[in-house]
C-alpha cells in the first residue's frame, strides 16, 4: 500500500500528459515548433494569375480574390490560411519553366525572386524575409512566417557558377538541381538519363552551393543524381517535396537506398502532398488516363472531337481515387523506419499542385497531419523535429560548413568569349 501510495503523487503529475487527445498533442508541438514547409509555388501562382502586377492583390485571403478563376481554382494559400495551419517559416519556390532556353530561364528567375520579394515586403505584420537560421528563429519568435526562397531548377542558373553566386546574393537559399528535364549537367527524374547522373560540372555545382551555404534541393532529380550529389555534399540535402517510393513508386519520390544513406549526410525528406505521389491508386490512376488519350489519339486521327468525347466517358466511367492525411503519413512512417526521426520535414507543394489530399485542401491543415501522426504513437518531440526543428539543424549545419569554408575562394570555370 505504501509503495502504491508513493507513486500516486507521480501518477497524478503524469497524468494529464498522458490523457492528451491526438489533437492536443498536435496543437502542443506545433506551438513550440511551427510548420517549416519546403516547398510552396505561390510566386508562379502570381506570374500565371496577374503577370506579376501585384498592386492589388490580397494575400490576406485569396479565396475571394481569384479574378477570372473558378471557385476550384482559388489559390492554396493566404496569410490567414497559413495562421490557421500553424506554418512558421515557407520556402517560397521561383519555378520557371524547365521548356525555357537557359539565358531566359535566367531572367524569368530573376522576376520571380523580385516578386516573392515584392510580396513580402507588403505584409511586414505577418511576413518576414529570412536569409538565414538565426533570423528564421527571430521571425518565429516574433509570430511572424519567416519567408525564404528557393529556386526550383537547375537551368535557372544557365550553367554558370558565376549566376549561381548572384542568385545565392539575391537571396535563394536551396535549389533543385533539376526539374522535369535534365539540364546539360544533371539528369531528371522525369526525363530520360543522357548523363547517368551528375556531371564533372554538375559535382562542382553542389560544391560551390555547399561553399556559399545554399541547400542541394534532391527532388525532382534521378536516383542516380541523388547518390552523386551524396558522394559530393560536405552539407546536410533537402528534398523539398518529395515522398517515399517504397509507398508510391512515382520516381519523383525517394528511393530506400538513398533513405538509409540519409543518416550519415543528415539531410531530410520535405514530405510532398500531391496525391500521384502520395498514393499508388492516384498515379496508377493518371498512368491509365494517359495510356487511353494515347489510345483514342491514335484511333481518332483527325477527329478531334471524338478523343475528346472517348475521354469523357472515360472519366464519367473511371472516378479519381481519393488521398488522404493517412496516406501522407504513410510516407512519413515509411522515412522514419529507413532513416529515421531526425530526417523527416514537411513540403506540402501547395499552388504547385492541380489536386490536393481530401483532407487536406491548402495550407490551413497541416494541423491534421500532426494529429494523425500523433494518433500512431508519435510524440510531442517528433512532432516538433518534424514540424522544423529538423529543418533547423539542417540549414544552421549547412551554414557551419560555409563558415569552415569561409576562405576557400569561389570555384572558376571558363566562360565563352564574346566576339
Amino acid at each position: 500500500m505504501r509503495y502504491l501510495a508513493s507513486l500516486l503523487p507521480l501518477a497524478l503529475i503524469a497524468s494529464p500528459t498522458l490523457a492528451q487527445s491526438p489533437d492536443e498533442v498536435a496543437q502542443a508541438a506545433l506551438a513550440e515548433a511551427p510548420v517549416w514547409d519546403g516547398h510552396n509555388d505561390v510566386p508562379g501562382e502570381l506570374r500565371d494569375r496577374y503577370h506579376n502586377v501585384i498592386a492589388t492583390f490580397d494575400f490576406t485571403d485569396t479565396r475571394v480574390n481569384a479574378e477570372g478563376h473558378p471557385a476550384d481554382r482559388a489559390m492554396h494559400t493566404d496569410i490567414q490560411r497559413l495562421r490557421q495551419g500553424r506554418v512558421g517559416a515557407q520556402f517560397w519556390s521561383v519555378y520557371v519553366s524547365a521548356d525555357l532556353p537557359e539565358p531566359l530561364a535566367v531572367q524569368t528567375t530573376l522576376e520571380q525572386i523580385d516578386v516573392a520579394k515584392r510580396l513580402v515586403a507588403r505584409y511586414p505584420e505577418d511576413l518576414a524575409y529570412a536569409l538565414n537560421a538565426d533570423q528564421v528563429e527571430a521571425a518565429m519568435a516574433s509570430g511572424k512566417i519567416a519567408s525564404l526562397i528557393g529556386m526550383e531548377g537547375g537551368h535557372s542558373i544557365g550553367s554558370s557558377l558565376a549566376v549561381l553566386r548572384q542568385m545565392y546574393d539575391l537571396g535563394a537559399r536551396y535549389m533543385t538541381l533539376t526539374h522535369s528535364k535534365n539540364t546539360p549537367w544533371a539528369d531528371s527524374a522525369t526525363d530520360a538519363p543522357v548523363h547517368g547522373g551528375l556531371t564533372d560540372f554538375g559535382k562542382l555545382v553542389v560544391q560551390e552551393m555547399n561553399r556559399l551555404g545554399m541547400l542541394v534541393d534532391l527532388s525532382h532529380v534521378s536516383e542516380k543524381t541523388m547518390h552523386d550529389a551524396l558522394d559530393v555534399a560536405k552539407a546536410p540535402v533537402i528534398f523539398s517535396h518529395s515522398g517515399a517510393r517504397g509507398v508510391n513508386q512515382h520516381p519523383r519520390n525517394v528511393p530506400d537506398s538513398v533513405l538509409r544513406r540519409l543518416p550519415q549526410n543528415g539531410g531530410v525528406v520535405m514530405v510532398v502532398a500531391y496525391p500521384a505521389f502520395v498514393k499508388e491508386d492516384v498515379r496508377q490512376y493518371f498512368a491509365d488516363r494517359a495510356a487511353e488519350a494515347a489510345r483514342l489519339a491514335d484511333l481518332w486521327l483527325g477527329a478531334p472531337d471524338a478523343v475528346t468525347g472517348g475521354l469523357d466517358a472515360w472519366d464519367a466511367s473511371h472516378p479519381l481515387p481519393q488521398a488522404a492525411v493517412s496516406d501522407m503519413a504513410d510516407h512519413i512512417d515509411r522515412i522514419r523506419a529507413l532513416a529515421g526521426i531526425d530526417h523527416i520535414a514537411i513540403g506540402g507543394d501547395f499552388d504547385g499542385i492541380p489536386i490536393t489530399l481530401s483532407d487536406m485542401p491548402d495550407v490551413s491543415a497541416y494541423p491534421a497531419l500532426f494529429s494523425e501522426l500523433a494518433r500512431r504513437g508519435y510524440s510531442k518531440f517528433d512532432l516538433e523535429k518534424i514540424a522544423s526543428r529538423n529543418m533547423m539543424r539542417v540549414m544552421r549545419a549547412a551554414e557551419a560548413v560555409a563558415a569552415n569554408e569561409a576562405n576557400a575562394p569561389p570555384i572558376e570555370t571558363a566562360v565563352a568569349k564574346v566576339s
